[in-house]
């Protein structure tokens, strides 16, 4: 059934199917559960601390975030154990951190020597020392340590601070996400681990025991078999909405928990069909290789392969006969988008809903907090 039978609420909308929700919140806790480590899920996916909730109750021992914005929202909101997976630079933002950690259980990451001195002034006199992670590098081409010698460079510095403790190391093998098939994924998973533990154990060598190793992505989650001895954390955060990209890199999308709903408004041919989630109610991203792949900028749910061909800022722009000819104008559909992470932050709200009630309405308050 392609028509949704959310057809009384306005649209766009944002969408999570309750049930569906749950299923991964429970599916993911019970696999992390599996290989003995702790879960701490990346909650930038949805920015909300309602959800958040929901993972820390299913057994999640805290949560992570990308911004300081994000960490201030979630402790204002009862989150007590929160993980910045983010080198945060800046004596503004770090002052924040400060007062974050008079009241919570509050980590963030670095990369730097200059972000060790930058912390450990702005950390003096604090009630408590910064609790830092240094981030590895294990080929995403991204930010992290990539060579033993700047690694050792910052062991040393954190030996001269004296507002800083070293919790441990992290890293994030995003580059999971463009493998081709899933033996690479899960060679990319354990090559990503052993690159992680060698640097842990050259903190160690240096004087700094590891506490937290911590590693993870949502593909090496759906695909992974085990994590190696001296793995103690794992930080995916797609698993709980899933989109088109996650569900092409497992093959099925009835783990996708979230949807934007879309009226139709127009259909000017035989074939074309306009809705009004454009780009600033769905984003124009897509995955354009490996296994999350995608198609177009949105799959239509309940089609029969059907994608958006295009966004406007405003508009919807699908091609299809068949779909054309099954809907009328007013008609609502949903599509599942291509990347959650930045939709969540298009909307102030979102749509708790199951068999075609609304269960309750959510709050996004991490939206917008990108400093």
């Amino acid at each position: 059934m392609v028509k949704s039978k959310y057809q009384q609420i306005d649209t766009p909308a944002l969408l999570i199917d309750k049930k569906i929700m749950e299923s991964n919140i429970q599916y993911m806790q019970d696999k992390v559960n599996s290989w003995g480590i702790n879960l701490r899920p990346h909650t930038k996916t949805h920015k909300m601390p309602e959800l958040a909730k929901l993972q820390m109750k299913a057994g999640a021992v805290g949560i992570t975030v990308a911004k300081v914005g994000e960490a201030e929202v979630m402790a204002e909101d009862g989150l007590t154990d929160i993980f910045i997976a983010n080198e945060i630079i800046g004596e503004s933002k770090i002052r924040r951190i400060r007062n974050l950690s008079e009241t919570i259980n509050i980590s963030f990451g670095l990369d730097s020597v200059f972000a060790v001195k930058q912390i450990d002034k702005v950390f003096e006199g604090a009630i408590n020392k910064a609790n830092v992670l240094v981030e590895i590098e294990t080929g995403e081409n991204r930010s992290g340590v990539i060579e033993e010698e700047t690694f050792l460079d910052i062991i040393n510095a954190l030996k001269e601070a004296h507002n800083i403790h070293f919790k441990g190391v992290f890293s994030h093998e995003g580059h999971s996400y463009g493998q081709e098939n899933v033996e690479e994924c899960k060679r990319i998973f354990i090559e990503s681990q052993e690159r992680t533990l060698a640097f842990a154990k050259l903190a160690e060598d240096n004087g700094f025991k590891c506490e937290v190793v911590s590693i993870g992505s949502t593909p090496s989650a759906m695909h992974g078999d085990k994590t190696l001895e001296g793995i103690t954390e794992f930080r995916p955060g797609t698993y709980i909405l899933m989109d088109v990209g996650q569900a092409n890199a497992i093959g099925t999308y009835e783990r996708c928990a979230a949807t934007v709903l879309t009226t139709i408004i127009s259909k000017p041919t035989d074939e074309r069909i306009i809705g009004d989630a454009g780009a600033k109610a769905l984003t124009a991203q897509s995955r354009p290789v490996g296994l999350t792949h995608t198609e177009g900028k949105g799959f239509i749910k309940g089609s029969d392969g059907v994608y958006v061909n295009n966004v406007y800022d405003e508009h919807t722009i699908i091609y299809d006969n068949k779909l054309h000819d099954k809907l009328e104008i007013g008609d609502k559909i949903e599509i599942i988008p291509n990347h959650i992470c930045p939709v969540c932050n298009l909307y102030d709200e979102a749509y708790l809903v199951s068999d075609g009630q609304i269960v309750s309405t959510i709050l996004i308050l991490g939206r917008g907090k990108i400093q």
